[in-house]
């Protein structure tokens, strides 16, 4: 089999850069976080600056950790702007990869199998890279960092720890040079995949790095980690499987819709109801968008940060697949009255369509009334098209403006952060 060549490009500070760079200024000398402002001195720092990383600050702090003696420029989130910029990011790529040897992981990180580009272009992959992260500087003034490995695993490691000590901030490895320079080193959550609680749970065994994952019992990692501890053996001898066209052509045999918000401060148990009724409203919407049905519905509610005790969980399931918002809402209310316990302040709300279906593949029950249930999903069609051409809230239901909803603000924001339009 033909060894392949992989890129993985980081945009360095993303969204500290673009702030800085639509300010005309500096963000290896500017120091600028970005954290909104509206939040209590808690909320977490969405970007800072290398020039704030300089001075020890470390990213995703929260705005009261960074020292009092720090002046600082504090930008407010403007999501739909750092998407525009990765988007001018990804045309920059295609000009030299096609659409399909690139793979997106995140807003600001794109993996690229480049194996068949490096005789085209007459290039070793560190020169595609170098040319690559230069056009994205010079038609943005957006700084980069680039992983290159034989495979997507070494290729994140290469991107998350040898291109920080690189002089042009590219790291190159492959399973020998992982084995030479990296077996040792410390601390093991710098790889990919390995967080603080698996870290301390190998650390108990005496495991530090992943020279001695190699050496350890593999029982004793089936037995800490189940079947996840196949990827760490893996991993720790520099081994992936799985090829960027693997993932590209993946399909999961079931799928599921989910939403979920942290509240801005705790919520008595009726508002934290209204809260539910909103969130499922727009899943509902969110299902006729997207021509899906789903057959049940699961709700978790955490409670306040300042009660040590567990989240509430619950599932209701419907007669028949469904997407119709007079079905799935009171359902969902009823059973967030079942599991919540009223005495509880709530601060937390996840739900999840589960099993989704396409809608071609829908029947109704015998206990439905379809004539009723199309005409609900035609109203629920209307109130997409109004929203999709004259915004979010030109249309909005009673409950969205009675006290305590968040409707209207979550529908100014993008991952749960303000748009900026």
């Amino acid at each position: 089999m033909k060894q392949r060549v992989y890129l993985c490009i980081d945009l360095k500070s993303f969204y500290a850069s673009v702030e800085c760079v639509e300010r005309g200024l500096d963000p290896m000398t500017t120091n600028l976080v970005v954290a909104d402002p509206e939040r209590s001195a808690k909320t977490i720092c969405l970007a800072i600056t290398p020039a704030m990383k300089q001075l020890g600050i470390h990213n995703r702090c929260r705005v009261f950790e960074i020292p009092k003696g720090i002046s600082y420029i504090m930008a407010v989130p403007r999501m739909q702007l750092y998407i525009d910029y990765a988007a001018e990011v990804y045309a920059i790529y295609l000009k030299y990869i096609s659409k399909e040897d690139i793979y997106v992981y995140s807003v600001d990180e794109a993996f690229m199998d480049v194996t068949d580009y490096l005789l085209l272009y007459h290039m070793t992959a560190r020169e595609l890279g170098q040319y690559i992260i230069a056009d994205i500087y010079a038609q943005l003034g957006i700084r980069a960092t680039c992983g290159i490995g034989s495979n997507l695993y070494l290729t994140k490691v290469a991107l998350d720890i040898t291109a920080k000590h690189a002089a042009d901030f590219i790291g190159e490895l492959d399973e020998e040079r992982y084995r030479e320079t990296l077996w040792d080193h410390r601390p093991i959550t710098d790889f990919w995949r390995i967080g603080a609680g698996s870290a301390e749970r190998m650390f108990k065994y005496g495991i530090r790095t992943m020279r001695e994952i190699t050496l350890a019992d593999e029982n004793l990692l089936y037995r800490l980690f189940g079947i996840d501890a196949e990827l760490l053996i893996d991993h720790a001898w520099g081994r992936e499987p799985v090829t960027l066209q693997d993932i590209k052509s993946y399909r999961p045999s079931t799928h599921s819709l989910s939403n979920g918000q942290v509240l801005m401060e705790d919520y008595p148990y009726d508002k934290g109801e209204l809260i539910v009724k909103e969130m499922t409203d727009l899943l509902c919407l969110d299902l006729v968008e997207k021509g899906l049905f789903t057959k049940s519905v699961t709700l978790m509610v955490g409670y306040s940060n300042h009660l040590n005790i567990p989240a509430a969980h619950g599932t209701v399931s419907f007669d028949s697949e469904t997407s119709a918002d007079k079905v799935i809402v009171p359902a969902v209310a009823k059973l967030y009255e079942r599991i919540v316990n009223p005495a509880f302040s709530i601060r937390r709300v996840n739900l999840s369509c589960n099993n989704v279906i396409p809608e071609e593949y829908h029947q109704y029950s015998f206990f439905t009334d379809p004539v009723l249930l199309e005409k609900d999903h035609k109203i629920q069609e209307a109130v997409i098209d109004i929203r999709s051409k004259w915004g979010k809230n030109a249309i909005l239901k009673g409950m969205n403006l009675q006290e305590g909803a968040m409707t209207p603000t979550r529908n100014h924001q993008i991952g749960g952060h303000k748009s900026g339009v």
